[in-house]
């Protein structure tokens, strides 16, 4: 499914990731992970092919298989501490502002890679309001590609993950969402590359509609 093809979808709660969908954040992503892989004789476009939509010590755990986990944590520690003071160039995804508004009162909840720290950050140098419910870092044992996250998110919600509806930009959160049994409406120009039920240039190609039986009608173009 494409973005020339209109599409309505219907959920009782939608899931969103930060990165990517509704924050850009590419700018500090590479900047960070680029100077990684240089300092670990890494090639960077090939780490910056894994490095989006994973918790930071899951992309080292693929790119550096026989290091040890303790080592990855700590270095993923530094690295978000990095990523938290660096907001450079960080920006909400064109229609993310108007599409968060659009849910107020209506169920959804953030579930995102990023600590509370950081996705505090991100969202505030975005001019983005939180959602109140988030599943982040902290929350769970297991980073996407793993469902972990979403599951949670939608427990949070006391929602079927059946009736949830994703909304990611990565192969790893696209597979995570897939994996929890919900549906994906792929962001930005990674997704499509990843089988979403439907891909979209940005947010503004979105509408969410409430109705009275408590369903949401997820009018895609």
């Amino acid at each position: 499914m494409t973005a020339a093809a209109f599409t309505v979808l219907t959920a009782r709660a939608l899931l969103l990731d930060m990165d990517g969908t509704l924050v850009n954040s590419d700018a500090v992503v590479e900047r960070i992970w680029r100077r990684w892989a240089e300092r670990h004789g890494l090639d960077a476009d090939e780490v910056m092919k894994v490095a989006h939509g994973r918790q930071g010590h899951s992309t080292m755990a693929v790119l550096l298989p026989d290091r040890p986990v303790e080592q990855n944590l700590a270095d993923n520690a530094r690295m978000l501490a990095e990523e938290t003071a660096d907001t450079d160039g960080v920006v909400a995804i064109p229609g993310a502002r108007e599409f968060l508004a659009s849910l107020r009162g209506l169920p959804h909840a953030l579930v995102t890679s990023a600590d509370v720290p950081l996705s505090t950050a991100r969202m505030a140098a975005a001019g983005l309001s939180l959602p109140g419910i988030r599943i982040t870092a902290e929350s769970v044992g297991a980073s996407k590609p793993d469902p972990e996250g979403f599951l949670k998110g939608a427990a949070e919600l006391g929602v079927a993950p059946a009736d949830c509806v994703v909304f990611e930009d990565s192969g790893a959160g696209i597979a995570a969402g897939r994996a929890a049994g919900m549906r994906v409406v792929g962001i930005g120009p990674r997704a499509g590359l990843h089988g979403p039920d439907v891909a979209v240039r940005d947010l503004t190609q979105v509408r969410v509609e409430a109705q009275e039986d408590g369903t949401l009608r997820i009018h895609v173009r």
